[in-house]
């Protein structure tokens, strides 16, 4: 291998590691990765930036803007509702939920989905008695299996359409990956209905939860001087708190302890850390005798209908990951308090405030009803539902909507016009009939991907022409190549599925298709037939809570532990597997 195959492999790896880590933002990392390899002269300006020349980002973007005008205008709302309804098994309950949602993730972006429904799949399985557990990971299953049934049903798809586009190939056409998608999908949502009842946790409903050791939030409060806490030994202390609150951490002086004796007398000034379900944690604020160690920064009308309480999901590329309330100087930046923390599998003990927060944190904060329009189309959560809020209602331009989408599906697929011709005119239909500001269009588009979209089409040509794509080849032919062509993309699927578990789908697509191309020309496999199995497995987000963004939205409000959805997602991804090898395999 050359110089410059070597220094792409660094660079690559570097940028592998750093991804996994979540060090910094996938953005930052693959533009990095670009500069690097351009100004060392593996690739030309031009290659380093052809992918932002691609189709593939701009009709990323504009499907943003159409995602965000049925979120809007509620024109999925009477589906929703539908789909909602009363189901006596849970089994049944699971098929009118995941059904529709697989359907709809087809034709649109299914992160707008997931956070549109999330809240209220939340809400409706609390009033049937059941965990949200059972039904959030289902959900995000079924919105990935629906995205990989058609061109536009994920950005990855369209990433490696631009890829193969940009290799000389004719790209997919709306429904090419139909064919092999739609069986695969419809397998996934048979496992997925009837395996899990069986393989997820099986959990209490979500204001007992926190008795069996469920999803609870962590709560820092103060002993108030002179209040009635005030000189109580915490024995006495415990049974003014709310059923379920349990003390995690003690604080005095600046010295902590995990354990507390339940005859330690309390005095003013002492901290406490305490754990439960989110009622718990809310019905802790009104116990006289102890406060929020952040009252100074709450406001005073707690109780007034100008503010509210929210749930805000921690994005994997937030400015807030790695860094504490205190760091990021929370109430200056967001207008908001937070007043509790939940995290998957474990509960913060200590100070709350300079505790580095990570992707899939909760925060439980309270703020101005704004906050949720101002923060919930950005990078910083993944999440952001107000707690008791209502379903929206669906609006008299929803029929607009939903023939704008229907023209750009259908025109697409009798080829009237290319995607991206029709993705962009919808979205100048949309912003020119003022169901959109150019503000929310422009706010509804997720840069982050369309930055990591367009830079990764320049790590792939450096990959090819630096040589590493072939040497790669040439590894996997020594290895497999005793197994023949079968070998040869089992290679390809499984290293694309392990690579996208941990970095984002879009980034292992676009670092391996260059490999399986070299490695289908030396095995005598179709080019398109590697490209569709590098695109489908690189959709098959199903082993980690980090592979997808929707498994990260739903990962704190289920109260997931991280090693739950590899349970759900084993059997998905082995059917994925098995299905690709099969059918991509030459006869």
């Amino acid at each position: 291998m050359s110089a410059d195959g070597w220094l792409t492999l660094a660079v690559v790896s570097v940028a592998v590691v750093v991804l996994a880590r979540e060090l910094i933002s996938p953005a930052v990392t693959f533009g990095a990765a670009v500069v690097i390899l351009m100004v060392a002269d593996v690739v030309s300006p031009g290659q380093a930036f052809q992918g932002f020349s691609n189709p593939a980002p701009i009709t990323v973007a504009a499907l943003y803007i159409l995602a965000r005008a049925v979120e809007k205008s509620g024109a999925l709302q009477p589906l929703v509702r539908a789909t909602l309804g009363k189901a006596r098994g849970l089994r049944t309950a699971l098929a009118r939920i995941t059904v529709p949602v697989a359907a709809s993730s087809a034709f649109l972006n299914n992160t707008p989905i997931i956070a549109m429904l999330a809240p209220q799949v939340a809400e409706w399985a609390d009033r049937r008695g059941d965990s949200a557990s059972r039904y959030l990971m289902p959900l995000s299953f079924a919105a990935i299996l629906g995205g990989m049934t058609t061109l536009i049903g994920t950005s990855t798809n369209l990433v490696v359409s631009g890829l193969l586009q940009a290799e000389g190939h004719d790209p997919f056409s709306m429904f090419e990956l139909t064919r092999l998608a739609l069986p695969m999908a419809l397998m996934g949502l048979v496992i997925t209905i009837v395996l899990s009842p069986m393989l997820l946790p099986d959990r209490l409903p979500p204001r007992q939860e926190v008795r069996s050791g469920g999803r609870s939030f962590s709560v820092r409060l103060v002993v108030e001087p002179g209040g009635p806490i005030d000189g109580l030994p915490v024995s006495e202390a415990r049974t003014l708190f709310p059923e379920g609150a349990v003390i995690v951490y003690f604080e005095r002086d600046g010295e902590g302890a995990a354990q507390i004796s339940g005859r330690t007398v309390l005095r003013g000034g002492d901290f406490l850390t305490l754990v439960g379900g989110m009622d718990t944690v809310l019905e802790l604020h009104d116990v006289s005798g102890i406060a929020s160690a952040q009252q100074p920064h709450l406001p005073h009308e707690v109780g007034s209908p100008r503010h509210a309480y929210f749930e805000a999901v921690i994005a994997p590329g937030s400015p807030l990951v790695g860094r504490s309330l205190v760091d990021i100087q929370f109430l200056a930046r967001y207008q908001g308090t937070v007043v509790a923390i939940h995290r998957a599998g474990e509960p913060i003990k200590g100070h709350l405030a300079r505790e580095p927060l990570r992707a899939g944190d909760t925060l439980l904060l309270i703020s101005d009803r704004g906050f949720g329009d101002r923060w919930r189309h950005r990078n910083d959560f993944l999440l952001v539902p107000r707690l008791g809020d209502a379903a929206p209602e669906p609006t008299g331009k929803a029929g607009v909507v939903a023939g704008v989408a229907a023209v750009i599906v259908l025109g697409a697929g009798l080829n009237v016009l290319p995607i991206l011709h029709l993705s962009l005119m919808g979205a100048l239909v949309l912003i020119g009939f003022g169901i959109l500001t150019t503000n929310e269009a422009k706010d509804s588009i997720d840069f982050e991907v369309i930055i990591v979209i367009g830079t990764a089409f320049g790590l792939a040509a450096a990959v090819e022409s630096s040589g590493l794509g072939q040497s790669a080849a040439q590894l996997v032919n020594d290895v497999l190549g005793r197994f023949g062509p079968q070998g040869a993309m089992a290679g390809i699927v499984i290293s694309t599925v392990v690579l996208s578990s941990f970095i984002t789908n879009n980034a292992a697509a676009a670092l391996v298709l260059p490999i399986a191309l070299s490695t289908a020309s030396d095995f005598g496999i179709d080019a398109r037939a590697a490209a569709v199995a590098v695109a489908l497995s690189a959709s098959a987000s199903f082993m980690t809570p980090v592979a997808y963004q929707t498994n990260l939205m739903v990962y704190g409000p289920g109260g997931y532990h991280f090693g739950d959805y590899a349970r759900l997602g084993t059997p998905l991804t082995l059917v994925v597997l098995v299905v690709l090898l099969i059918a991509t395999s030459p006869a």
